[in-house]
């Protein structure tokens, strides 16, 4: 498509397109099986790949996912006509202000941000993301996330349903070095130094760069920053043996052998923050709520994400302003927005489409996206991610 066409077809669909199911293997782990994916299509690409362990939103990077990924795995596409497909990064770059506003494309240059849904039956290894300057020196971003547990996609907690983050507020350095001294010797057990939290479905966190995680078992919607970049420091999870370069190779090759530099990727102050849960832990804030719907953040309190969920109410419909262009996800009930058919999955296919994802353009989002509940029984809740909103909340401890 040329840009006068993207621009029509945009402005036919009034702002609001259609994008097709993104689904991402990992070779690490077990599935979860909440991802609403049809059972014979969780190895699409062979077991050498991996299960599909994650959904992507909103997407115009690729995944980190080895030599044998393609060069768009991971990548969000829109559904044209049923037929065709024009990846959003292509929607993004030829219409730049015109579909994410001038503040984002001004600022960034893109998109900067996508969503995922994380679903492994067990924990996750600890791990952290490297900041900004960190990432930069391999050619990458930092990553700064988000996590909230919608209670539609957790129908079972899986094995672990808690997450640790960072490290107990006595643990030292010396502590943390001596047991990554072990990497390849034996089972480090890193958790053993780390602040476990049980998952409460409703609710969410907030993890900065360089700061330790091991997700647990729940399924988890996670706004983040344009960046697939890790450094794990657990070398043994769930009966999981990671080589050594799982812990360094986002590095650059010269610091590889340099403990050093690995204990550098970490943020010390906030990963033994005695005030852990004060600080990151993210319960939902209602910003409206009357008979034709409900609006809460679910993700807020830092300068990077945010997201919201919107509940309308059986039968009802609602005009929904927001400043900013956003990406979405339905998860539960049918309806239409802006008189654009949507619906919750109920059994995807690999490679099909879908009624529930879509991205709203931010002149879309400031006009009012008209959302209708066609249901007479459930709400339609509608998971919404923002690299950028002038009206998110800081974070209030009280």
């Amino acid at each position: 498509m040329q840009k006068n066409e993207m621009l029509a077809y945009l402005n036919e669909r009034e702002g609001v397109l259609n994008l097709a199911p993104v689904f991402v293997p990992r070779r690490f782990g077990s599935a979860g099986h909440r991802l609403r994916l049809h059972p014979d299509d969780y190895f699409p690409l062979g077991t050498a790949r991996g299960s599909i362990k994650e959904r992507w939103f909103s997407s115009v990077i690729s995944a980190m996912n080895g030599p044998d990924a393609a060069e768009d795995e991971g990548m969000s596409y829109v559904n044209i006509d049923g037929k065709t497909r024009i990846a959003l990064r292509d929607f993004v770059d030829t219409l730049g202000a015109a579909l994410i506003g001038n503040y984002i494309h001004e600022t960034y240059g893109t998109w900067p941000m996508y969503s995922k849904f994380f679903d492994y039956e067990g924990p996750l290894f600890h791990h952290l993301h490297p900041g900004f300057e960190d990432a930069a020196r391999v050619g990458k971003n930092g990553k700064p996330e988000a996590y909230y547990y919608p209670p539609q996609m957790n129908n079972y907690p899986g094995k672990s349903p808690h997450t640790y983050f960072g490290f107990d507020p006595g643990v030292t350095r010396a502590q943390v070095r001596e047991r990554l001294a072990g990497y390849t010797q034996r089972d480090i057990r890193i958790t053993e130094l780390s602040r476990a939290y049980r998952i409460e479905l409703g609710t969410g966190w907030y993890t900065p760069p360089g700061v330790m995680h091991a997700p647990g078992s729940y399924l988890t919607y996670e706004p983040q920053w344009n960046s697939d970049v890790n450094s794990v420091f657990e070398n043994i999870a769930d009966g999981e043996i990671y080589g050594r370069d799982f812990l360094t190779e986002n590095l650059p090759p010269e610091d590889r052998d340099d403990m050093d530099k690995v204990m550098a990727l970490l943020d010390w102050d906030k990963n033994v923050d005695p005030r852990y849960r004060q600080h990151y832990f993210r319960p939902p804030l209602t910003i409206t709520s009357n008979a034709e719907y409900t609006e809460r953040w679910i993700a807020y309190g830092n300068h990077y994400i945010a997201a919201k969920e919107l509940s309308v109410e059986p039968g009802q419909t609602a005009v929904i302003r927001d400043e900013t262009a956003y990406g979405c996800i339905v998860v539960q009930g049918w309806g239409s927005l802006q008189g654009t058919d949507c619906a919750a999955a109920v059994m995807l296919r690999y490679g099909g489409l879908s009624q529930d994802e879509f991205f709203v353009s931010a002149g879309r989002a400031e006009q009012g996206l008209t959302v209708t509940n066609r249901s007479g029984c459930e709400p339609l809740v509608m998971l919404k991610h923002f690299p950028y909103h002038p009206a998110v909340p800081a974070h209030s401890e009280e």
